[in-house]
């Protein structure tokens, strides 16, 4: 019994077939069970379509709502200037038109055309991280970049002037209405802004809590892999 065991384990064949299978099975580090199938590849290229749909639907469902808003609000109460403050809680909300001539909340007066051009920048930027970068895999990150994209495009539509009028102030021509009004007493009021206004400064937050409290995971982080076991030799 014993001659019969030597036997096996010397046999230069079985430890030679031992050998290659071991080597082939840890070319490049990988091993059979980690080889990926092109219909597998084909899922991963796919997979942002969810992504995709739910940014599309919150920009355009946002930029809708804020345009809508806009033209309501502007229809009942008339341009600035030509009726008051309707309160909604007397002293603290209410509804002003107004016309924004920087950007959000009033900042950077004067600039709206460079404004423009920043938010077309902006977009393309946007649409290049979620989709090109793949940084769409991150739900929390599509749904903030939504809200920004719908900001986008309510206030890009009224910087490029296409609610202006002829006869309208000049300076309107690139600014963006702005219809709620909020303060906290009459010596404390926030500039009126809108729906846009909301939506960029709701992704934002998102934004800073994404980068605060949920950071990538690094590449460099242990998976959790067992080391391969070592290959006995004769």
């Amino acid at each position: 019994m014993a001659s019969t065991v030597l036997k096996v384990s010397t046999d230069p064949s079985v430890s030679q077939e031992s050998r290659d299978s071991a080597e082939t099975a840890k070319i490049g580090g990988v091993s059979a069970s980690d080889d990926v199938s092109p219909d597998s590849q084909n899922v991963a290229q796919s997979s942002l379509r969810p992504q995709a749909m739910l940014f599309a639907t919150l920009a355009l469902a946002g930029g809708i709502v804020d345009l809508w808003t806009k033209h309501a609000i502007f229809a009942w109460r008339g341009l600035p200037g030509d009726r008051g403050i309707h309160w909604v809680i007397e002293g603290y909300f209410g509804i002003e038109t107004a016309v924004n001539i920087g950007a959000v909340f009033g900042i950077g007066a004067g600039k709206g055309t460079l404004f423009a051009v920043i938010s077309v920048v902006a977009a393309i930027g946007i649409l290049t991280w979620l989709f090109w970068f793949r940084a769409a895999q991150s739900w929390w990150l599509t749904v903030a970049l939504g809200f920004v994209g719908g900001g986008i495009i309510g206030n890009l539509y009224d910087r490029m002037g296409l609610w202006w009028q002829s006869g309208m102030p000049e300076a309107w021509r690139s600014g963006v209405r702005d219809w709620i009004l909020w303060q906290a007493s009459d010596d404390l009021q926030w500039p009126n802004f809108n729906i846009a206004d909301s939506l960029l400064v709701t992704g934002a937050i998102m934004l800073v809590i994404q980068s605060w409290f949920f950071p990538p995971v690094s590449a460099s982080a242990p998976t959790g892999d067992q080391p391969d076991a070592p290959i006995a030799h004769d």
